[in-house]
C-alpha cells in the first residue's frame, strides 16, 4: 500500500515535470488562452462570488436548517404530487435571476433534504434557463419569436427533463418514496411566514443586487426603475433582514444593529456594493455564528452554509480555469479565444443542419455563461453566421449548464446521474434548434 502512494506521487511529479518541460510559451495561441484563463477567473471573482455565490450560500444554509425536512418532502418529495412538485420547482427556480452556478448551492440545499429527483433537477435547470430578465432581454435584442421560443422551451424542459431523470432512476426513486413514507411529520420551530420572511429577504437582496443594466436607450421602462434604484431597494430589504434577525431568529438586537450601521458606513464612504456586501455578510456570520443563545439553529445556518461553500467553490474555480483555457473569456465587452478559437465555433454553428444544432447544444453547455451575459454573446454570434436554430439551441443548453457546473452537481449526485442529464439537455437543446430552425 505504501509502495503504490509512492508510485503516485512519482507519476504527479512526472507528469507536473513534463507538463512544464513541454509548455508551448512560443505558442500565440497557448499564450492567448492563458489570457483568458486569467480574465475569465478574474471576471468571475470580480463578478460572481462575492455579488452572487456569498448571498447563494446564505440562502442554502436557510434551506437546509430553517425548512422543516418534511416541508421539503411535502412539496418536492418522492411522494409529492407530481404537477405540485413540477410546478413548484419551476416557478421557485424561475424566480431566481441565477446564472448556472448561483443555483447550485440551493439545489444542493434541497437535494440533501429529500427532494425527489424529478423536482430537484426541474428546479437546477429552470433557476437559469427561466430566468424571466433574460427573456425579456432575449425578445427585445433578438426578436419577439426567439423570445417566445426560449420562453416555450426552457418552461417545458425542465419539467420534461426533470420527469425523464425520474423514469431513468424510478427504482431509486420509489426506494426513496418508501423511506419518505413513515417520515416523522416534525413540527416545525417557527411559523411558516416568519421562516418565508427570512428567506424571501435574503432572496430578494440576491435578485436586486445583480440586477441587470437594461438594453441602450431605454430610460423609461419598468425595468430600468428598478435597475436605477436597485441600491435602495436592497438596502430596504436589507433592513428587513434586520428586522428578521432581531424578531424572527432572536438574536440580540444591538448586535445586529451594529452590523447594520457598519455595513451602511461600509456603503456610504466607499461607494463600492461589493465591499459593503462583504461587510453585510461578514456581519450576518458573526452576529449568527457566536450568538449564545440557545437557539443553536444560527449558528448552524453558518456552519451549514460555511458547508456549502468548501463543497462548491474549489469545483466552480477548477471549472473556471478549465472552461477559460479551452473556450476563451467572453463576457461584457471582451471577447478572448481559448485554445478553441471562437471562428471556428461562429463556423461550426451556421445554418441549421444536425449537426450545427448539436454543436451549438454542446458549446452552450460547456461554455460558462453569467447571467444575461448569453443574448448579447448570441447576438454577435448570429452577426456572424449562426443559424436561428443553433442559437435557440445556444440559449436552452448555455445557461441551464456550464462544465464548473457539471463538477459540482457530478459532486452531489454522482458521475452517471450528471452526465444523463447533460445528454438529455444537449439533445432536447438541439432537437428545439432544429424545429424553430426550420419554422
Amino acid at each position: 500500500m505504501e509502495f503504490k502512494k509512492e508510485v503516485r506521487i512519482l507519476l504527479w511529479i512526472v507528469v507536473v515535470f513534463l507538463g512544464v518541460f513541454f509548455m508551448p510559451i512560443e505558442s500565440r495561441v497557448f499564450n492567448t488562452a492563458i489570457d483568458a484563463t486569467l480574465d475569465l477567473s478574474r471576471w468571475y471573482a470580480r463578478e460572481h462570488v462575492v455579488m452572487c455565490l456569498l448571498p447563494a450560500f446564505l440562502i442554502a444554509g436557510v434551506i437546509s436548517v430553517f425548512v422543516s425536512q418534511g416541508s421539503v418532502i411535502k412539496y418536492f418529495g418522492a411522494n409529492a404530487k407530481k404537477w405540485i412538485a413540477y410546478t413548484v420547482a419551476s416557478l421557485s427556480g424561475a424566480i431566481l435571476a441565477v446564472c448556472s452556478c448561483t443555483i447550485l448551492p440551493l439545489f444542493s440545499s434541497i437535494h440533501k433534504r429529500g427532494a425527489g429527483l424529478g423536482p430537484a433537477i426541474a428546479f437546477l435547470y429552470s433557476g437559469p434557463a427561466i430566468n424571466i430578465l433574460a427573456i425579456i432581454l432575449t425578445a427585445r435584442i433578438l426578436g419577439f419569436e426567439m423570445g417566445l421560443a426560449r420562453t416555450i422551451g426552457a418552461v417545458s424542459f425542465s419539467i420534461i427533463i426533470g420527469s425523464i431523470m425520474s423514469i431513468i432512476y424510478r427504482k431509486e426513486e420509489k426506494i426513496k418514496a418508501a423511506e419518505q413514507m413513515n417520515f416523522p411529520d416534525v413540527p416545525a420551530e417557527r411559523p411558516l411566514w416568519q421562516t418565508s420572511l427570512h428567506f424571501f429577504a435574503l432572496v430578494l437582496i440576491l435578485v436586486f443586487a445583480n440586477w441587470g443594466k437594461p438594453a441602450s436607450g431605454d430610460t423609461s421602462s419598468l425595468w430600468y426603475y428598478l435597475w436605477a434604484y436597485k441600491w435602495y431597494i436592497t438596502g430596504a430589504l436589507g433592513l428587513v433582514l434586520v428586522y428578521s434577525m432581531i424578531h424572527i431568529l432572536k438574536l440580540k438586537g444591538w448586535h445586529v444593529l451594529l452590523g447594520a450601521v457598519v455595513t451602511g458606513i461600509a456603503a456610504f464612504f466607499t461607494g463600492s456594493p461589493m465591499i459593503t456586501m462583504v461587510v453585510g455578510i461578514t456581519a450576518v456570520s458573526v452576529i449568527s455564528l457566536f450568538d449564545k443563545s440557545d437557539n443553536y439553529e444560527n449558528r448552524e445556518w453558518i456552519i451549514s452554509s460555511w458547508g456549502f461553500a468548501k463543497q462548491i467553490i474549489p469545483l466552480l474555480a477548477i471549472g473556471v480555469v478549465i472552461a477559460g483555457f479551452l473556450l476563451g473569456s467572453t463576457h461584457d465587452d471582451t471577447a478572448i479565444a481559448g485554445v478553441i478559437p471562437n471562428a471556428w465555433i461562429a463556423w461550426a454553428v451556421g445554418g441549421n443542419s444536425v449537426l450545427s444544432n448539436v454543436l451549438a447544444s454542446v458549446v452552450g453547455a460547456f461554455m460558462y455563461f453569467a447571467t444575461l451575459t448569453e443574448v448579447p454573446i448570441i447576438q454577435g454570434l448570429l452577426a456572424s453566421g449562426m443559424g436561428k436554430g443553433p442559437a435557440l439551441a445556444l440559449l436552452l443548453a448555455g445557461p441551464s449548464l456550464s462544465l464548473p457546473n457539471m463538477l459540482v452537481i457530478r459532486g452531489i449526485m454522482g458521475t452517471q446521474k450528471t452526465m444523463v442529464y447533460v445528454v438529455i439537455v444537449i439533445i432536447l437543446s438541439a432537437i428545439a434548434g432544429l424545429i424553430f430552425g426550420a419554422l
